[in-house]
């Protein structure tokens, strides 16, 4: 079950992702993510929040490191979290989060993966939110459909071997990683919201 505190939105046809969404979120989450990445009581905080379902803790906790990214919808499905951004008025939202694959488990999101994912994806939304022309090639071989291209991209910044696959997604991508130390393969993405 998805705990969500958000409102209900609607499908908007006919938008592409651009450079400025992905640097907006981007943006957003790079504090994020290196405070998981380098503070394992604010990552075990934040997974047992996720476990949980305590939104109001997530909601806390971001706040305290990326206060933009707070502001923004919020969800959790007890194996993984979802931020949810207003990329175009009034109905265009793009989702970047974490999460086991539905189906996996249930009520387990563990903070050594999460933090090994979040040092993983760091100099990719690093780049994301300093680079425009990085941001916009990105963004142009997601709305083609350049499955190749997306692959070479995004490899580039993340070398780790314990990333899996790079798929487009919803109008965005989604990052398959399995570490050797958990059963659980993880999934970081970046996506269109089609509700």
């Amino acid at each position: 079950m998805l705990y969500r505190a958000t409102s209900h939105r609607k499908r908007s046809p006919h938008k592409r992702l651009n450079a400025n969404t992905l640097r907006i979120i981007s943006t957003a989450m790079l504090p994020f993510y290196k405070a998981i990445a380098t503070r394992r009581a604010f990552a075990v905080q934040w997974s047992r929040a996720v476990v949980q379902a305590n939104l109001d803790r997530m909601k806390s906790l971001l706040c305290s490191v990326a206060p933009f990214a707070a502001k923004q919808g919020l969800g959790t499905n007890g194996i993984g979290y979802f931020i949810s951004f207003l990329a175009q008025p009034p109905m265009l939202y793009y989702t970047n989060g974490t999460t086991i694959p539905p189906g996996t488990v249930q009520f387990t999101f563990e903070p050594r993966v999460h933090r090994a994912i979040a040092k993983a994806v760091f100099p990719l939304y690093r780049e994301l939110a300093r680079n425009p022309c990085f941001a916009s090639a990105l963004a142009k071989a997601i709305n083609r459909q350049d499955q190749r291209a997306v692959h070479v991209m995004i490899r580039s910044l993340i070398p780790s071997s314990a990333l899996k696959s790079v798929q487009i997604e919803n109008d965005g991508f989604a990052l398959l990683f399995k570490y050797s130390f958990s059963k659980y393969p993880y999934r970081n993405l970046l996506f269109r919201e089609f509700t």
